[in-house]
C-alpha cells in the first residue's frame, strides 16, 4: 500500500492541518497561510483516495484551492500578500486577523484555472472570499473551511489526535453547548471612512 493510500497519513495529514491553523490563528505570517494552503490541499487528496472523503463540493475549499495553485506556481508573488492584526485599525468583525491580496491577483488565479473548473473557481472565489474594491479578504474562507472539514472529517467517523485538534474540537463544543454559530460571518465595517480605501491603504503600508 502507497503511504499516499495509506489511513495513517489522511490522520497525519489532517492533524498537520489542524497544526497549521492553530499557527495560522495564534501567530499568523504568510509562511504559515500558505503552509496552510498546501496542507488542505494535501488533506483532500489523501482523505480522497484512503477515506473516500474529498471537500471539492466546498466552495471555502475550492476558492482557496484556486488561490494555493497560483501562488504554488508564482511563488515570486506570494510578497503580494498581507496578514494584519486588527488590533490597531477601527475595523469591526468577527475575526481578529485579515488575510488581504490584491484583487487583480484573485481575477489572475481565476483566469488560469483550467476547464470546467474556471468558472466553479471564479463562483466559489465570488461567493466565499470577501471583496473591498482592490483588496480581497480571504481569512473567512480559511476559517469557516476548517468548521466544514472538521465536521466531514467527523461524520465520516475520522477520529483524530493531537493538542491543536483537541484545542478545536473543544471550542467547536463549547459553541454547540451554548448555542454559538461555528461559522464566521467576517464582514467588516469601520466609521473612520470608507472600508476599502482603508484596506488599499493598509495593503500599501503594512504587512507580516
Amino acid at each position: 500500500m502507497s503511504k499516499q493510500s495509506d489511513p495513517a497519513s489522511s490522520f497525519d495529514a489532517a492533524e498537520r492541518l489542524f497544526r497549521l491553523y492553530r499557527s495560522h490563528c495564534v501567530a499568523p505570517d504568510r509562511d504559515t497561510l500558505f503552509s496552510f494552503l498546501e496542507a488542505a490541499h494535501s488533506l483532500n487528496d489523501r482523505l480522497k483516495i484512503g477515506r473516500g472523503v474529498d471537500f471539492f463540493d466546498l466552495q471555502e475549499f475550492s476558492a482557496l484551492k484556486c488561490l494555493r495553485n497560483f501562488f504554488h506556481h508564482h511563488q515570486e508573488m506570494r510578497h503580494v500578500v498581507r496578514i494584519i492584526p486588527l488590533g490597531d485599525y477601527p475595523i469591526i468583525t468577527d475575526l481578529m486577523v485579515l488575510c488581504l491580496v490584491p484583487a487583480d491577483i484573485v481575477e489572475s488565479a481565476i483566469n488560469e484555472t483550467r476547464g470546467r473548473h474556471k468558472e466553479e473557481a471564479r463562483q466559489a472565489c465570488g461567493a466565499m472570499f470577501h471583496w473591498y474594491g482592490s483588496v480581497v479578504n480571504i481569512n473567512p474562507a480559511l476559517f469557516n473551511f476548517v468548521v466544514s472539514a472538521y465536521e466531514r472529517m467527523i461524520v465520516a467517523g475520522i477520529s483524530l489526535t493531537g493538542e491543536s485538534f483537541q484545542e478545536f474540537e473543544s471550542s467547536y463544543r463549547y459553541e454547540e453547548d451554548h448555542g454559538h454559530a461555528h461559522l464566521v460571518d467576517g464582514r467588516l465595517a469601520t466609521r473612520a471612512g470608507d472600508i476599502g480605501q482603508m484596506l488599499a491603504d493598509i495593503m500599501s503600508t503594512r504587512g507580516l
